[in-house]
């Protein structure tokens, strides 16, 4: 006993003098892994049996990066929590010089533009896409450059006349704006319509000389479609007349729409010369010299709107949301309409979530200190030493319910209505398909499920109770089960949407971690 009791000090005094050993000096196996991120930013952190690679691609390695460059910011401060607001709001033009993710198509209407006012003619342009796909955003820059540009190379730069059809009472009162921006003063003639003045004023030389070149925008062309189409015909036709002054971009959500009116152009014999005024240079590719050129606008992918949003966040000096959070946005966003609006309204709904935890976190606080007849100050020290405080940034779960307000789908509910187990199995299949992988096993399956639940600390069931809990998930048209001789060998294959999945339980925390690292 007495041994014990001398030796126990020279134990000590050699192991605090040894060197570490590679297990102490190793962060990724000492500290958590979200912890070695924070520390080692280009490391591999060590999550159970299972490397994870925080550089898996270029997009996270970005977001990784600048959610741990920048302090957090305070949304108690209403300064900062108005700007952010402020520059998610749709309304809200971005700070680059071009559109962010529509360069190459910005770039052409730009072109098309100057190639115009520069060589003097008359042209049209048509431009189509879904809502929220930056087709008025990138107008808006247009005219700005466009009159900069004109001015620089002393150049007479157009006038500019924007329309929205939804603003008018009637079809035909387009070309009544059209005539009010070029004579502000001129008196109603009865004997001649608007459009008639502005046939006869592109048709003669002397009625267009000295007069400047007219940039028309035409926002929500859709509306002007009428049974004959006449109204959509006769303000295309303005751009090809011999004297004709006006440049014409069109843009609505119909991809067709210049196809539906060009039986009608083609059935008048139009000169095509003429018609050909109409078009851009070969150089874009169109083929066609008898209707208006097209750009389209496609819906933004994923990664598209992470870029965007950084965009408009990189100018803040401090982080608002985790970069978990701004992908699980785009990627539900991307996957349903791809309607940056929509994303946009998303953000702005989470940092509303974030005010009202907030809220919610300080009127607790107050009200057992208003009980015990604590001061003013003591009161705004106790919320400023507040949890909310140190994680004041807007999280996975909170863009899961602004999500959940904005597409409110039955598959969703579904899944988050399931057992627990039945759950965990769709997270498995998920991860099992995250590649080209369309199908598996379910002893495959039954591999990824136990993962899942060693990752998650529930015990696991056995491989036929699997197979049964599949059987149920494929009654509910969630999973498709084939057939086969033993259930180990049935084929799975995921019906829905692996963006729900991943929707749905994000909101969970058992299975928000583990989604994050997939």
């Amino acid at each position: 006993m007495a041994e014990i009791q001398l030796s126990t000090p020279q134990k000590r005094k050699l192991r605090s003098n040894s060197t570490p050993s590679p297990m102490q000096s190793s962060c990724a196996k000492w500290k958590s892994p979200r912890r070695c991120v924070k520390d080692c930013p280009k490391s591999h952190g060590n999550f159970g049996d299972k490397t994870i690679n925080t550089t898996k691609s270029p997009v996270k390695k970005r977001l990784s990066e600048s959610f741990l460059q920048k302090p957090m910011w305070n949304p108690r401060d209403v300064e900062q929590l108005n700007a952010v607001k402020e520059a998610l709001h749709v309304s809200t033009p971005p700070a680059t010089a071009t559109v962010v993710c529509r360069e190459v198509k910005y770039n052409r209407v730009l072109d098309f533009c100057k190639e115009s006012v520069e060589q003097d003619k008359a042209g049209s342009l048509y431009i189509c896409g879904c809502p929220g796909t930056g087709k008025s955003l990138s107008i808006e820059k247009v005219k700005e450059v466009l009159v900069d540009w004109a001015n620089e190379s002393a150049l007479q730069a157009p006038d500019l006349l924007s329309l929205s059809c939804t603003s008018l009472s009637k079809t035909s009162d387009i070309f009544g704006k059209i005539l009010d921006k070029i004579q502000p003063r001129r008196k109603a003639n009865g004997s001649m319509s608007p459009l008639q003045y502005l046939q006869k004023m592109s048709s003669q030389k002397q009625q267009s000389t000295g007069r400047k070149m007219m940039l028309i925008i035409v926002d929500e062309m859709d509306y002007l479609i009428t049974k004959d189409r006449t109204v959509l015909h006769d303000l295309f036709m303005l751009t090809t007349f011999p004297f004709s002054r006006f440049i014409l971009i069109g843009i609505a959500n119909a991809i067709d729409l210049a196809d539906r009116f060009l039986p009608k152009l083609q059935s008048l014999n139009y000169n095509p010369f003429h018609v050909e005024r109409n078009i851009i240079s070969d150089t874009w590719c169109c083929t066609f010299l008898d209707k208006p050129a097209v750009i389209t606008y496609r819906a933004y992918s994923k990664d598209q709107i992470i870029s965007i949003l950084q965009q408009r966040l990189e100018a803040f000096p401090y982080t608002v949301f985790q970069p978990q959070a701004l992908e699980l946005c785009a990627r539900k966003v991307a996957s349903t309409s791809g309607d940056m609006g929509k994303a946009l309204s998303v953000c702005r709904s989470a940092i509303e979530m974030l005010e009202g935890e907030i809220r919610d976190s300080i009127y607790s606080l107050q009200l057992p200190s208003l009980k015990m007849g604590l001061s003013d100050q003591q009161r705004g020290d106790a919320c400023d030493k507040s949890p909310i405080q140190e994680s004041g940034v807007v999280r996975v779960d909170h863009v899961a319910i602004a999500l959940s307000k904005a597409y409110r789908s039955p598959v969703v509910d579904t899944i988050q209505s399931l057992p627990q187990h039945q759950q965990i199995i769709l997270c498995s299949a998920l991860k099992l398909f995250r590649g080209k992988k369309k199908d598996a096993t379910i002893g495959e399956l039954n591999i990824s499920y136990v993962d899942v639940c060693k990752s998650t600390l529930i015990p696991p069931v056995g491989i036929m109770e699997l197979s049964n809990m599949c059987r149920v998930l494929g009654d509910q048209g969630i999973l498709k089960v084939g057939q086969a001789r033993e259930d180990k060998l049935r084929r799975v294959t995921l019906k829905i949407d692996e963006a729900d999945i991943t929707f749905a339980l994000q909101g969970i925390r058992l299975f928000r971690n583990y989604l994050q690292q997939l």
